[in-house]
Parts: structure tokens; sequence; C-alpha cells
């Protein structure tokens, strides 16, 4: 029987905060233990990866319309069916008892009568379920693979709609987890013996030293080796952004718009502590996480400093990571929400941001350092487009081919730029290129 404050229970109260304010607040999984917590993000994320194919099938069962429906019921109901349709560790029937239970508490027992009227009628129908049949091909597709009809378009145009199917499944699998070792508190061969005497499952990469495939990130965090240091959760193709930029020990290092900052520890840790690594962010709040992590993974050559990249003055220097604000396209199965949250003009404020930030990076750069430009999208117009446009402006930056630092799998633009997609490399996407100043 569920009580008032269970992980299902929370996960709806996440899902209504974000249908109303558009933002994820995880806070009220806090009072519960680690395990609880866990399952929490992965309900509220598994629920908005298959939202709208969750919404059409209650669209289907249910008497009333979902735009009819309060958004405490209409989460409630999604949870129960992603509960009864994707989890398997879950019975049908203890899925419906207890998402009529929440139902009850939360909204009472005439509310409660509803959901367990929808969710049996569901489950008569199981194993015959009606499939989207819409006459518009964007809608269709959009329902089926739960995105936005304005990326389905422009996928299905760039890419062909095929691929754009398997990319769009690929955004609505459970995400595969990476953990990057921490040199700065110890070294890459004692964590394999950490993980093999814990009888935790992993996957040496052969991509990038001291990166390792897991199931899951919850052994880590359950054995505090997160908060000790002695690993950081890091998608792979996060790394190669602090791998191309190549930081040696003693330089000083800028990284822009740095928070929450796995990548500006990682620099730190490839500078072996030596030298400094200016952290640049305009978020107060992400720059106290920021800080926070630097003491747990002893980077202590890192300096914080609260700005607007584009106002802020520091001297010229050998190199600059800008990570530029994006759409986020490449990580839609880690970070369901952002398909939910990104507009076509979204997009367009943002390439103009990039673009911005980009010259002011560029200025920071001395002769014969480098400027590294990454983004967690797919958006040709945030990556080689965006790249193309700067290089027309500035003849004194040339692109360095990435082939010695990054396996050819992942290169395009005869190996001038890395573009990871989640459906070909099974990582999160991402792009970036490497900007050597030669004047």
């Amino acid at each position: 029987m569920e009580t008032e404050i269970t992980a299902r229970s929370v996960s709806v109260d996440i899902l209504v905060h974000f249908d109303l304010e558009g933002t994820l607040d995880y806070q009220p999984s806090n009072e519960l233990e680690s395990r609880e917590r866990a399952r929490v993000r992965e309900y509220v994320q598994s629920v908005l990866r298959k939202r709208s194919y969750l919404d059409f099938l209650l669209g289907e069962f249910s008497s009333i319309s979902l735009e009819e429906m309060k958004p405490q019921l209409k989460n409630i109901l999604r949870l129960g069916l992603y509960d009864m349709l994707f989890m398997d560790s879950t019975p049908e029937y203890a899925a419906i008892n207890e998402t009529v239970e929440i139902a009850k508490l939360s909204l009472g027992s005439k509310s409660g009568d509803l959901v367990n009227a929808i969710l049996r009628n569901l489950q008569r129908d199981i194993n015959n379920l009606p499939k989207p049949a819409f006459k518009d091909r964007t809608k269709l597709v959009a329902t089926t693979f739960s995105h936005p009809e304005w990326m389905v378009r422009r996928w299905s145009e760039r890419l062909g709609e095929r691929e754009a199917f398997q990319l769009m499944q690929a955004n609505n699998s459970r995400p595969v987890h990476y953990v990057r070792v921490n040199n700065l508190r110890t070294k890459t061969e004692n964590f394999k013996l950490r993980m093999e005497k814990s009888g935790i499952p992993f996957e040496e990469s052969d991509w990038l030293p001291g990166y390792f495939k897991v199931d899951s990130v919850q052994p880590f965090i359950q054995k505090g080796w997160l908060d000790k240091g002695f690993c950081q959760v890091q998608d792979i193709a996060a790394g190669f952004a602090p791998i191309i930029l190549d930081p040696k020990p003693g330089e000083v290092i800028y990284d822009l718009c740095a928070a929450p900052g796995t990548k500006t520890i990682m620099i730190s840790d490839l500078m072996h502590g030596e030298g400094t690594v200016f952290a640049v962010d305009i978020s107060s709040e992400r720059l106290e996480l920021l800080a926070s992590s630097a003491l747990n993974y002893n980077a202590e050559n890192i300096k914080i400093r609260r700005s607007d990249a584009r106002d802020i003055s520091l001297k010229i220097t050998d190199g600059v990571l800008l990570d530029a604000p994006c759409s986020g396209t490449g990580v839609l199965s880690k970070r369901a929400d952002l398909r939910w949250r990104r507009t076509e003009k979204d997009l367009e404020d943002l390439i103009q941001l990039q673009e911005e930030l980009l010259e002011e990076a560029a200025n920071m750069v001395k002769k014969g350092g480098r400027l590294v430009y990454s983004t967690c999208s797919l958006e040709s117009e945030e990556n080689m487009d965006q790249i193309n446009k700067f290089l027309e402006k500035y003849d004194n930056f040339e692109l360095e081919d990435l082939s010695d630092y990054l396996p050819v799998e992942v290169l395009t633009e005869d190996g001038k730029a890395y573009q990871t997609w989640p459906h070909k490399q099974r990582c999160d996407g991402h792009f970036g290129v490497r900007l050597n100043r030669v004047i």
C-alpha cells in the first residue's frame, strides 16, 4: 500500500511542476533514501521520454479528454500507464492499485475510481493496444516517438526518415552511463580494483583512458566515491572537448560557461593540478556546485569567476574552452525534459548567443594558443555552420586536425571536427572543434 511520500507520489509532484512551470525540480525527493531518489529520476525521465505516446493511449481509453484533466490527474495516469507497459518489475495489478491509491490520497475517491476505470479498460486490451494513425505524417511520427513536431521535421528532412527514427528510438532508450577516474584523488588501476572487489560490472573504454561504461551510477553514489572525488559521472563524448584542448601543467586555461564543472574538473586533472583554470559562469547557484566539486575532487588550481563571458575582462591566455549554451538535442536520453522545453525560436536565440560568445572567446586567446568550441547539440546551425561563419570573419584562426586526439569513428570534416550520435555510437551527441590562433 502506498503511503503519502513515495517514489511514485514524489514523481507525480515533479511532473506536475514541470507541466506548470517548465522546469524540473527534484528537491521534493531529498527526504527519500538514495535508492528511492534514483527511482524518482528514473520515473520522471522515463515518463517524459514516452509522454506523447502515453497521452495518445490515455486519450483512447478515457472518457475525459486530456485537456479537461487537471495536471495532477494527468500525471498520475501517465505514471501508472508507464508502470504497466514498461516496468517489467511491476506486475500490472500492482501498478494499477498503487496508482489508484495515489489518486485517492491526492485527489479524492472519485478520482481514484476514474483512474481505476481507465487503467482497467486499458489492461483488458493491453495485448492489442491501438496505434497512432494520424493523416499528418509529422504528427504521427511525433506521437509514436514522443518528440515535438519541429524536431521530427528537422531530423526527417536532414537525416531521412529512417535514420531520424533510429535517433528518436535511441533518445527513448535508457541512457548509457560512464564514470571517469579522477587522477587527482586516485589512479585508474586502483579504481578498477575497487570496482572489481565491489562486484560492479564495468567495461573499460578504448576511446579515452580512465573511462568506464557502467550499468548504473547508483553503486558509485552509495559507496560515496563521487563525494570522495574518486570518479565523476561524465559521458565519454563530453570528455572530448578537454582532450582536444590538451591543457598542460603550468598553463592558464579559461573554461567559459563552465558550471556545473565536470569539464573544469577534467581540465584540472589533465593539468595534474598545476597551473590555473579560471571557471567562468553567469549562474551563482551552479558555480556553488562547481566550487563544492573542486574541493571534493582536489582540484585546487580552479579559480571561480561569476560573470557573463561576453562581459568579463581577462588577459589573453594559452587555451580557452567554450562549451557553449545549446539546444541540448544530443542529450535527450538523459535530459528528456529538454525536448518539451525547447522551441525553434529558442534555437534561433541560442545561435545568436553562441556567435557572440565565440567572438569574445577568440579575443582571449594569445598567438600560438587554442580555442575549443563544443556543444551537446546535433544541429548543424549550432555546430559546423557556426564555425564556418566564425572562420569567414577571423583569418587568424585555423582548424586543428583531431586525428591524434580522438578515435576515427567520431571524426568528421576530414578530421577537423568531432560529432557523436546517440544512435550510432551509443553515447551522448556532442560536437567540437579546436581553433588554433596562428596570427
